[in-house]
């Protein structure tokens, strides 16, 4: 599980950003701008800024974002993602072909008031844990096609990532359990074909579930919808079965996380910051130049 920091697992990292980027400008785009006749080659400079307090996140994306309408586009971002802003600060300074400029204006911006609301909000949940030893992890359930810039938002935020995709971890749900005949056999099989780092996780919802969990060998336990007094009965039962699993807490609403904190769970994973959170407002605002 990597470690919520926006450092790790950079999107610039990812070898198909280049192509996403590309498919979301020409959406935008489509056959040309029709505007772009009106700029007549001219050059031009843009500043981005926060109309709002909160959480930035996506400037890494501006550079090869613009890059990809004028190579030539100079971006010096002013404030890292991650870092707090207020209303009225300066984000980032853009210099390039006006045309370009125009052309990328909304699909960048569109990212990044969409990763900065996302790190807004997981800031707002992380300071509800600060120091209670609970990390804050995120979910799949993430849009389609942006789940690792979603991820990537969550960290900068101080949020952790949960699994990025099915073939990071195991997670055996009631269906998996069902369909393959019972916990044990449901285990068995996974161990025998997955990579000896990938960890199992099984969720459980009610106290003897867990327990068969952590008996079974189970690295962790998602324990879903527990209410927090029978979390804390519960917790230190499974930790005199298997003292180091990673027991995780699912179902809770934002405004309990520190009433789930005090049980002695280690994580509490959450959609909230991604489903739930709104676009922090950004500007990009322009300069004719001479």
């Amino acid at each position: 599980m990597p470690p919520g920091s926006p450092t790790q697992n950079s999107p610039l990292t990812d070898p198909g950003l280049s192509e996403r980027l590309r498919g979301w400008l020409t959406e935008d785009i489509g056959r040309g701008d029709l505007t772009a006749p009106a700029l007549a080659g001219a050059r031009g400079q843009a500043i981005w800024i926060a109309k709002q307090p909160g959480i930035f996140c996506g400037g890494v994306l501006a550079e090869p974002l613009f890059r990809l309408l004028d190579p030539a586009v100079r971006v010096e971002v002013l404030v890292a993602d991650g870092a707090p802003v207020n209303e009225g600060e300066r984000l980032l300074e853009l210099e390039g072909s006006a045309a370009a400029l125009v052309a990328g204006e909304r699909t960048a911006l569109n990212l990044a008031m969409r990763l900065s609301g996302i790190a807004t909000a997981t800031a707002a949940l992380v300071a509800q844990l600060a120091g209670s030893g609970v990390r804050l992890v995120d979910t799949r359930k993430t849009t389609p096609g942006l789940r690792l810039l979603e991820k990537y938002a969550v960290r900068c935020g101080g949020g952790h990532n949960h699994r990025l995709g099915l073939d990071d971890a195991a997670m055996l749900k009631e269906n998996h359990l069902a369909w393959a005949g019972g916990l044990e056999r449901a285990l068995v099989s996974v161990r025998a074909s997955a990579p000896w780092p990938a960890r199992v996780i099984v969720e459980a919802e009610t106290a003897a579930e867990a327990e068969a969990a952590v008996r079974a060998g189970a690295d962790g336990v998602l324990l879903d919808e527990f209410l927090p007094e029978a979390l804390a009965a519960l917790v230190p039962q499974l930790r005199t079965l298997a003292p180091l699993v990673v027991l995780e807490a699912s179902g809770v609403q934002p405004e309990q996380l520190q009433i789930y904190a005090s049980t002695g769970i280690d994580l509490i994973s959450t959609s909230a910051p991604i489903t739930r959170s709104s676009w922090l407002d950004l500007s990009m605002r322009f300069v004719v130049l001479p």
